[in-house]
């Protein structure tokens, strides 16, 4: 069921996860799907890489609507979410529901987390589904990683989080076990057509990188 929100909320739900379905400034085509296939590991790909690509073909549409969701656990309908929804279901086939832990620490700390929307208390339908919340909460889990432009400081598994060229919109995905010719990793996100597969790492301005913890 889908809960319309208050009129303040409506003037802030373009920033529900920060990101959007369209990708403006520098961004270029992605390449040719011969290349990213081409990539494909001949190993076993890592549990959080293998969660994320599952939903490929799964989760087809991006849709940012408030939902009102079932807690802990609580979850939009499978076939549609934003670029955080890839994340959080990543995680909790490992164990980690960001909608439960980050609730968690909003309750304990409240400040300690970006008052960007006017609350003035947590929301366990909506704070786990933003950008900023969950890279506090990676950073407050001490999953943090040097930011860098080079192929080798990044992981399969890793999430990273971008400021979009253009429109500067938030947007996090996860890095893959799959590399183009030149090394650089694949992305598995959500910004326009559901969950993807696509070179987009270096493409926008890398604003928080996190490993989560084995």
């Amino acid at each position: 069921m889908r809960l319309w929100p208050s009129a303040l909320t409506l003037m802030v739900i373009t920033l529900l996860a920060g990101c959007r379905p369209q990708m403006d400034g520098a961004q270029t085509s992605p390449p040719p799907q011969a290349a990213i296939e081409s990539a494909v590991p001949a190993v076993v790909s890592p549990p959080l890489v293998a969660a994320a690509r599952a939903q490929i073909g799964v989760t087809t549409h991006y849709d940012p609507a408030y939902f009102a969701l079932g807690f802990p656990g609580g979850d939009p309908p499978s076939d549609r979410g934003v670029c955080t929804d890839v994340v959080i279901r990543a995680l909790r086939t490992q164990g980690i529901d960001l909608q439960q832990r980050i609730n968690d620490d909003m309750r304990g700390d409240f400040a300690a987390y970006p008052q960007l929307w006017g609350l003035s208390r947590p929301d366990r339908n909506i704070d786990h589904r933003r950008v900023p919340n969950q890279m506090r909460w990676f950073q407050r889990q001490g999953w943090e990683q040097p930011r860098s432009d080079q192929v080798d400081d990044f992981s399969p598994g890793d999430i990273v989080a971008w400021k979009l060229n253009g429109n500067g919109l938030l947007h996090v995905g996860i890095v893959s076990d799959r590399r183009l010719d030149d090394g650089t990793p694949l992305v598995l996100h959500n910004i326009a057509r559901g969950t993807q597969e696509e070179d987009l790492l270096f493409r926008h301005t890398i604003i928080g990188h996190y490993r989560p913890a084995a």
